[in-house]
């Protein structure tokens, strides 16, 4: 099995939430479970961060009619594919007569491993490179991270007339980064994903009242819809927004009462509704507002007033405060196998956090080079969060439903055939593009 947040030897899985008692036994620490509103709380910060103040550079991207229509199909394909894995990890959790629901590299493991005879000799090499997909996503979400936060600060410190290079910023704000990706229990993250959460949206609130307050533009003065590129670059960009799929299952796991998560007012649904909601308001109004010049992220067009560098300050304290729930997700996958690597045994929190300090200057550094902050969204959104979030749970399902003598049945083959073909769509445009523009933007640095 995949040393991730699977029911695993070690007890380190995020799946002993689901227990009302630690294992005494294994010298591994105890997670509290959490409850419904704790829950919200963590899915809204897993999904709003910088990529709900580029939505705008992605509407600029969709244009403002096909944008919208695009993002709904994006939202419910993403929502209806979380659902899809919690069902087929809930299939195999039954079939193997668990305790808990498995995590996602299980689970896409377990799907192979109990699939067809041709198919079965691919679990494991399946499961690891979902954890790949995860670590590299969750990781590029925290570079990312780190762009919004020095493209930000840099803007702060320049209203004050202090000129400092973005690359010198990032490494100002290692430090707390650094500091919050140190916290290692969920529980213990909630206030933390609580403050951020009310930071994200006041400073959301704050740029939609910049934008509106002088009224906008009329509709003919943007583009309804725009080329193929420019679509491929809007794809990476919304599927990056939406991308809180490796969050679903330890999520649920972490839940006191888990069968809240996934049911029709469940955490999962009123959460992403919710979220689906602000990501079309934030997109329509700063497209409208801002145009072409939009940036890519809203609060870069928001001027040098001192209201507009609180929200600057504000929104960049609430992704500071989103890092350690991503980087949460990525050790939980990591961490096991660096510990059997380095001969550790036991809970090791000094080993524990030693890692995370590494990892934490590893995205500072990947940071470093890739300072297009757009441009960076849209090509882990198109290259990694795509993979994750449209392809390999249609994939499992048509699996999981296979019957040895007639197969999955018509209408799930047909319904995941068109996801994974609008998925494969969007990962090789998206790539592609993003990675065009990203050695554009570097020639055009080069020239300066």
């Amino acid at each position: 099995m995949t040393t991730s947040f699977a029911p695993a030897t070690d007890g380190s899985s995020l799946a002993t939430a689901a227990n009302p008692k630690p294992d005494s036994g294994n010298g591994e620490d105890y997670h509290p479970p959490t409850s419904y509103l704790e829950t919200i709380v963590h899915l809204f910060k897993g999904n709003i961060g910088p990529g709900l103040f580029a939505m705008g550079d992605a509407f600029k991207n969709g244009g403002l009619v096909v944008a919208p229509l695009l993002t709904i199909l994006i939202a419910v394909i993403s929502i209806h594919c979380q659902h899809v894995l919690i069902a087929c990890s809930k299939k195999m959790r039954d079939l193997r007569g668990d305790a808990v629901c498995a995590d996602y590299a299980a689970t896409v493991e377990m799907c192979f491993e109990n699939g067809p005879m041709k198919l079965r000799g691919w679990s494991r090499t399946m499961g690891r490179l979902v954890d790949v997909f995860i670590c590299v996503t969750q990781l590029g979400f925290c570079c990312i991270y780190f762009v919004f936060i020095s493209t930000n600060l840099k803007q702060i410190l320049k209203a004050y007339g202090i000129e400092m290079d973005v690359h010198l910023v990032m490494l100002l704000a290692l430090l707390p980064v650094l500091l919050s990706s140190l916290i290692t229990n969920l529980k213990w993250l909630t206030p933390v994903s609580m403050f951020a959460n009310v930071c994200m949206i006041l400073g959301l609130a704050i740029t939609l009242y910049y934008a509106l307050k002088d009224g906008l533009p009329e509709v003919k003065e943007r583009a309804l819809w725009t080329n193929g590129s420019q679509l491929a670059l809007f794809f990476g960009t919304a599927i990056f927004a939406f991308e809180g799929i490796a969050l679903v299952m330890p999520l649920k796991n972490a839940m006191r009462k888990s069968q809240q998560f996934e049911s029709t007012l469940g955490v999962l649904n009123v959460g992403m509704f919710l979220v689906s909601v602000m990501f079309m308001f934030a997109g329509c109004v700063g497209y409208m507002k801002w145009g072409e010049h939009v940036g890519g992220s809203l609060t870069l067009n928001l001027g040098d007033t001192i209201l507009a560098q609180a929200v600057k300050a504000m929104v960049s304290m609430g992704v500071l405060l989103g890092y350690p729930l991503q980087f949460f997700v990525a050790v939980q996958v990591m961490w096991p196998s660096a510990k059997q690597m380095c001969g550790i045994e036991g809970r090791s929190l000094s080993g524990e956090l030693i890692f995370r300090s590494l990892l934490v200057i590893v995205t500072l550094a990947i940071a470093e080079l890739v300072p297009a902050l757009g441009l960076f969204i849209s090509l882990i959104g198109a290259l990694c969060s795509t993979a994750l979030a449209l392809v390999f749970p249609p994939v499992i399902e048509l699996i999981a439903h296979s019957a040895p003598s007639k197969g999955p049945g018509l209408w799930i083959s047909m319904k995941n055939l068109i996801i994974l073909l609008l998925a494969l769509l969007g990962f090789f445009t998206g790539s592609y593009e993003s990675l065009k523009q990203i050695v554009k933007h570097f020639g055009e640095e080069e020239l300066l």
